[in-house]
């Protein structure tokens, strides 16, 4: 069995005494392990950096096998390097893109929408906005998209201000009434009003992260999220 693709390098762990077991996250093979032999070298592991673009052949004797990889560097976005905040975002995107996608598994949308996130980032564009649309992402493409064409209460489509966290469909101030307290926050930028303020962005991350907590963390098991996702979100609100 081989293929060859490219992907972002989500994680690395050391394999034997020379060796290490890479995941990445690749267009058409999905998160996806392998080993790389020399990978602990001082020629290979500078490569083996979390968020760097990789040019990846995968070999195995059957398909099932974990295989091992032959990686050439594509891009090292080691701009996030000096950016803390940035840095902080690329730990969390790998850390949920390990923590939620089943192995082997394309998602190329989600794919496409991580590595402009994962360039944005080493470029030190602004990325807020970026990073919170993609988290939406993640959980539409992982069957737990939140509807925000229309209020889910009059069908309304104006002022649409916060999320049913029952439904995951948007609701108006309108629709809300009494129950605006239980509801979750919708800012602008989610409906792609925009690039978001510190505020906004902080209440888009206070929506996708009950999603992400109380809907797909239950379904993929006990685990927790990611801690690189709360120290991300937590440095954002200092930050901010």
């Amino acid at each position: 069995m081989e293929w060859r693709d490219q992907g972002a390098l989500l994680s690395v762990r050391p394999h034997g005494e020379t060796s290490a077991i890479i995941e990445v996250f690749t267009a058409a093979h999905g998160r996806h392990a392998g080993v790389v032999r020399g990978g602990v070298s001082r020629r290979i592991a500078p490569i083996l950096q979390p968020g760097a673009q990789l040019d990846l052949t995968w070999r195995a004797r059957l398909d099932e096998h974990i295989g091992a990889f032959v990686v050439e560097p594509l891009r090292a976005r080691s701009g996030v390097l000096s950016d803390r905040l940035a840095l902080a975002g690329l730990n969390a995107v790998c850390a949920l893109l390990h923590f939620a996608l089943p192995e082997r598994e394309p998602h190329p949308l989600l794919y496409r929408d991580s590595i402009d996130l994962l360039d944005a980032l080493g470029a030190r564009l602004d990325w807020v906005t970026t990073y919170l649309r993609w988290e939406a992402r993640l959980l539409e493409d992982l069957g737990y998209g939140l509807d925000l064409t229309a209020c889910a209460v009059t069908g309304s489509r104006e002022d649409l201000v916060y999320v049913s966290p029952k439904s995951g469909r948007a609701v108006s101030r309108e629709g809300a009434g009494t129950w605006a307290d239980r509801l979750l926050p919708l800012p602008p930028c989610l409906l792609g009003q925009g690039a978001a303020t510190a505020e906004e962005a902080r209440a888009g991350l206070t929506t996708t992260g009950w999603f992400l907590e109380h809907r797909l963390a239950p379904d993929l098991g006990t685990r927790p999220l990611p801690e690189a996702r709360r120290r991300f979100v937590e440095l954002l609100a200092r930050q901010g």
